[in-house]
């Protein structure tokens, strides 16, 4: 009896981190996350829900927690301390002010919940850990989280750009992705101006502001774009 709750304690646990990190989550993705079937899931969820979990159920679409309910803080693994470490000591090489001050601020409150054990770990491995790139920690842009900002919102931006030929624009963009090549971080958009998508090097923006009007959702995925856009 022992044995077979281990496994399933685990997985409700699990899920609840899961339903706290999005905003809502299938049963079907509950599922295949966890390698059991969709009716293992409802069950599993009708225990959370008696155990005074209040998860709200979206017909059609899934499940999530009642906005402003905030679960206890979660204890880290030793690996998934040491994972965070590491990905705050990749982010500093980012070369986006904003980000860098965000994430590190971020990361700063979930050191803060680790065990004084683990504390002592965090401090040593971040001492030990190096990436190369962008060694002189130089910072081209603050516009990242402004520019998430209006992504996640749907929000116009207007920009002031600076093409690498140095030519002088102003756009009214709707942001759409976000990617990396090469240090650099370019904004995907569609163009109001071209009538068409475009991409943007966030650090040749030289003045950004957000909109108050909104649009309407692009009806494509990152990967849709690439394959459009990009591998032709």
């Amino acid at each position: 009896m022992e044995e077979k709750e281990k496994p399933r304690l685990s997985r409700l646990t699990a899920i609840l981190t899961q339903l706290q990190s999005k905003r809502i989550i299938t049963a079907k993705k509950l599922a295949e996350k966890h390698n059991v079937s969709v009716r293992t899931i409802y069950r599993d969820i009708r225990t959370l829900e008696k155990s005074g979990i209040p998860i709200v159920t979206e017909e059609g679409k899934g499940y999530s927690i009642m906005e402003g309910y905030h679960l206890p803080p979660v204890l880290f693994t030793e690996n998934e301390a040491n994972a965070l470490i590491t990905i705050e000591q990749m982010a500093i090489k980012n070369k986006d002010l904003s980000f860098v001050k965000n994430i590190t601020s971020a990361i700063e409150k979930i050191k803060a919940i680790l065990r004084y054990s683990q504390k002592g770990n965090a401090e040593l491995l971040a001492d030990r850990i190096y990436f190369s790139g962008n060694n002189n920690q130089e910072k081209t842009s603050s516009n990242l989280m402004q520019i998430q900002s209006a992504l996640t919102q749907y929000k116009v931006l207007n920009i002031d750009y600076v093409s690498s030929k140095d030519k002088p624009t102003n756009r009214n963009i709707e942001p759409f992705a976000i990617y990396s090549i090469h240090g650099d971080i370019l904004l995907v958009a569609f163009c109001r101006l071209r009538n068409d998508f475009r991409h943007f090097r966030i650090d040749f923006i030289q003045k950004i502001v957000t909109e108050s009007k909104t649009f309407s959702p692009h009806n494509m995925t990152i990967t849709e774009y690439f394959e459009k856009y990009v591998k032709n």
